[in-house]
């Protein structure tokens, strides 16, 4: 840590919160935690809980600076569009005017919705 020039925003024992050098907006800040996690996959429990806690502390900051909400994401695996293999947590302020795209939509297939459940239920 600390080879590439940033700006911190929050640190304490577990994690460190700093802007990303190359943001979606203004005021894009990643979440890492210190000890090495590849992706939420490896994370533990209490680890994820944590790290959504300080995002929530972070998000509300963001919004008292003018950003009228935030998104909250990981991505988690190369396919999922994951570049950095450091667990690490995105807090994207929004705008109304910002113009970027929301999540396209898809619509299941006849069947599809229930089977897509279920096999998410077997695997739990």
């Amino acid at each position: 840590m600390g080879t590439i020039p940033s700006e911190k925003i929050y640190e304490d024992k577990v994690v460190l919160a700093f802007l990303d050098i190359e943001p979606v907006n203004i005021g894009h800040t990643l979440i890492i935690p210190k000890e090495h996690f590849e992706n939420l996959y490896d994370l533990p429990e209490e680890m994820a809980g944590y790290i959504i806690k300080i995002a929530k502390k972070i998000s509300a900051a963001i919004r008292k600076t003018g950003a009228e909400g935030t998104v909250v994401s990981m991505n988690n695996g190369e396919h999922a569009g994951q570049t950095v293999f450091h667990s690490h947590t995105h807090i994207i302020p929004r705008f109304k005017t910002d113009k970027l795209p929301s999540w396209p939509k898809i619509k299941y297939g006849e069947g599809e919705l229930s089977d897509t459940a279920n096999k998410i239920i077997s695997a739990l």
